[in-house]
């Protein structure tokens, strides 16, 4: 069993230390491991502190060096990044064939990553009993569910922030809404109840299996993509939450052009092969704060 770790790091160098350790600490979940990671152009020390790492775990790290800038749009740029390391776990795969990744995690490597992990809410759904029920797996987090940007969960289909009312209205009913569904899974069961199921999460880590994805060439895409989504879905969303779509700017996002690159590589998913994308209700990276 051989997992890759992996994702894009920029301006994350006073994280890496501890999300690092967290993955030595998860990569022992695993016959064997590896991080790739796709470095863009930095104002701090993040790549000095992959480096060091690098040199200590010679064979545990790749860095790839972005030398060239991708796009304006930031999704764009997160998609073209996380597209590297899938290529990455690709060429390894064609390579290793005696030896491939069964999975990969991808991950960010900042503050959400860097609280204190707890490996054996992994291991927890690497079992028998539990690991035919995902094809795709997140987590919950303290004290919150976070990630409304790539979450998309019935009836709230696509992007929050693509219809009116969004900052004040939608987020937090969204967020209300997966929080009391996650609450309500009892975690002591290992049948398809005791996770949620929905079309799009990532709350900043989630493992996957290889071989489904590869088999489909799922891709990460930081464009609007509602050709991936049925109009009926739209619909539900558009019915949810009392507004209509909208395409403009919010905050560092050009809403005429971008959306969370996680979205499209879920979806495109459950069109190929109907994946079964999940959400434990548990939390892997607690603060010091959890009780």
């Amino acid at each position: 069993m051989k997992c890759c770790f992996c994702g894009p790091v920029k301006n994350c160098g006073k994280y890496l230390p501890k999300v690092l350790s967290n993955i030595e600490q998860l990569g022992q979940l695993f016959d064997d491991y590896h991080i790739f990671i796709y470095y863009d152009k930095s104002h701090d020390n993040s790549l000095q502190v992959l480096k060091s790492f690098q040199t200590k775990n010679p064979n545990k790290l790749t860095i790839h060096i972005n030398e060239v800038f991708q796009s304006p749009f930031r999704t764009h740029r997160l998609a073209y990044g996380r597209n590297i390391c899938l290529d990455y776990i690709k060429q390894q795969n064609e390579i290793y064939i005696e030896n491939p990744f069964d999975y990969f995690i991808m991950m960010d490597f900042d503050d959400v990553n860097c609280k204190h992990v707890k490996p054996h809410i992994l291991k927890k759904y690497l079992s028998p009993e539990h690991i035919t029920l995902w094809e795709a797996l997140s987590f919950n987090t303290y004290p919150a569910y976070y990630d409304i940007w790539a979450l998309s969960i019935y009836p709230f289909c696509f992007s929050y922030n693509h219809f009116t009312n969004n900052r004040y209205h939608n987020y937090h009913t969204i967020q209300d809404y997966v929080s009391r569904r996650l609450a309500s899974i009892n975690v002591n069961v290992s049948n398809n109840n005791s996770l949620l199921r929905c079309l799009s999460s990532f709350n900043g880590f989630a493992i996957y299996k290889v071989e489904l994805f590869f088999k489909h060439n799922c891709k990460y895409d930081g464009t609007i993509r509602l050709d991936l989504l049925p109009m009926k879905m739209l619909q539900a969303h558009k019915k949810a939450s009392n507004g209509h779509l909208i395409f403009k700017d919010y905050g560092h996002v050009k809403g005429a052009f971008e959306d969370c690159e996680h979205r499209a590589f879920h979806l495109d998913a459950i069109n190929k092969f109907d994946a079964k994308i999940m959400i434990s209700p548990e939390i892997l990276f607690i603060s010091n704060n959890y009780v």
